[in-house]
């Protein structure tokens, strides 16, 4: 592909800044990692020109990978040049990435943004695709601790409105749970200043925050919170394992458990487990919640819900013989939302096809391009649309996957109330009823 004058300039621009940047920061961005964490204060080394730097390389980069080399008819060359000449070389991380992402959005494309290290969503985006990517982990090495992407945190998704910041997710398992944050609540204050998602708890890992939410308008409620370290890589798995529970509904247990990430084997091997082997294995019907968070899944994974599977039986010295299933053969209810993205939408879509159960929510996302990640020379981290996809020669990119059962949920003040899970549940329990009361 030919190079244009953009792609050379910034080429050679952040070229130079990575000899620049790079070559002396690695020790510094260690340190400071570390430092954030317990307690201690720290200045990174930045260039005047480092904004500059990272906005021509992000430019050029999707130039070059973007999958609709001409752009999704965008004349990108002066598309750049606007949003270039709104860059000041002072900006903070935050403002930088709205103005970048502001940019990107008229591609008009999913998996395509950046994610700056002042955001949680860098630290978990990181620790799905650094077990896979070892060029990627050489490349972020400075901004890790142990090789690991980790942040002082709650365990909340949020999500930033004109009229404040509400809890959308709030990870089982997890101090924002354990201290009784709930999905609608708007954030106040931490210790009496303004939220900030990194910022609040930087440094306090195991020390107590006070935090104020508005749970419902002009409802004040104050807690202490205690801030943990969280692992990218893990913190969404920690939360799958806690999110499995039984309902008891009329004398029937509903099963119920959460992928807030389905981003590789080890949350269906947790799914697994809870299925056929754990706390989920006697119940009568299962809600699978796949709202919000990350992506991912693998279409093999629906065969979990394959009815004509084997049964396995273990015979053990004592010669008592134990039979398991391979799969789930009773009632299953799949719950999604405008959160559910990427290939958790391609799960839905199998899901539906197959005829496995049905979906109540929300339409899905529509984000299903195939999106390749990139560590820019400061670590920001790049996503780019590097492929459109096909599911069945269904394109879901833009469209999602409308539920049978729409169950709309208002966000702001919903005080933990999840009428869509209520939903699901109540479904789940007349399924289950009609397979007991038509079984043999």
């Amino acid at each position: 592909m030919r190079k244009s004058r953009l792609q050379i300039t910034a080429a050679s621009a952040f070229a130079s800044a990575r000899s620049r940047l790079v070559s002396g920061m690695g020790r510094e961005m260690t340190l400071c990692a570390f430092g954030l964490l317990v307690g201690l204060s720290c200045a990174l080394p930045v260039s005047a020109d480092q904004n500059l730097v990272v906005f021509d390389e992000i430019a050029a980069r999707v130039e070059e990978q973007f999958y609709d080399p001409a752009m999704n008819g965008l004349d990108w060359e002066n598309h750049v040049a606007t949003y270039r000449a709104q860059i000041d070389p002072e900006m903070e991380a935050e403002a930088f990435a709205r103005i970048v992402n502001d940019m990107l959005g008229h591609l008009d494309a999913s998996h395509t943004g950046i994610y700056v290290r002042d955001s949680p969503e860098w630290y978990q985006l990181a620790g799905i695709f650094l077990p896979g990517y070892a060029a990627l982990g050489a490349d972020l090495a400075p901004y890790l601790i142990d090789g690991a992407p980790i942040y002082a945190g709650i365990g909340i998704l949020i999500e930033r409105r004109p009229e404040g910041t509400f809890v959308i997710g709030v990870l089982d398992g997890h101090p924002a749970a354990e201290a009784g944050v709930l999905v609608g609540d708007r954030i106040v204050s931490v210790d009496g200043a303004p939220f900030h998602p990194i910022r609040s708890f930087e440094g306090r890992v195991r020390q107590v925050s006070q935090m104020t939410v508005e749970r419902r308008p002009g409802d004040l409620v104050s807690f202490a919170v205690t801030p943990v370290a969280l692992d990218g890589r893990t913190m969404f798995q920690d939360a799958m394992h806690a999110s499995a529970r039984v309902f008891e509904r009329d004398g029937t247990a509903i099963g119920y458990i959460r992928a807030w990430s389905y981003a590789g084997q080890s949350y269906q091997d947790i799914l697994t487990s809870a299925l056929l082997y754990g706390v989920l294995s006697e119940t009568q019907a299962l809600v699978f919640d796949l709202r919000g968070g990350w992506g991912g899944a693998n279409s093999s994974y629906l065969n979990l819900f394959d009815a004509d599977s084997l049964e396995m039986t273990s015979i053990g010295r004592d010669g008592e013989a134990r039979s398991f299933p391979s799969a789930w053969d009773r009632p299953v209810v799949l719950l999604i939302d405008g959160g559910t993205r990427s290939g958790k939408e391609i799960f839905a879509h199998g899901f539906r096809t197959l005829g496995l159960g049905p979906i109540v929510g929300e339409t899905s996302a529509g984000a299903v391009l195939a999106g390749r990640i990139t560590a820019l020379v400061d670590g920001t981290l790049l996503y780019v649309a590097v492929a459109d996809t096909r599911i069945d020669n269904v394109r879901l990119e833009g469209q999602g996957v409308a539920p049978d059962y729409e169950v709309p949920f208002d966000l702001p003040f919903a005080a933990g109330r999840d009428p869509q899970l209520d939903h699901a549940i109540a479904l789940a329990h007349d399924l289950a009823q009609e397979q007991v009361d038509a079984a043999p």
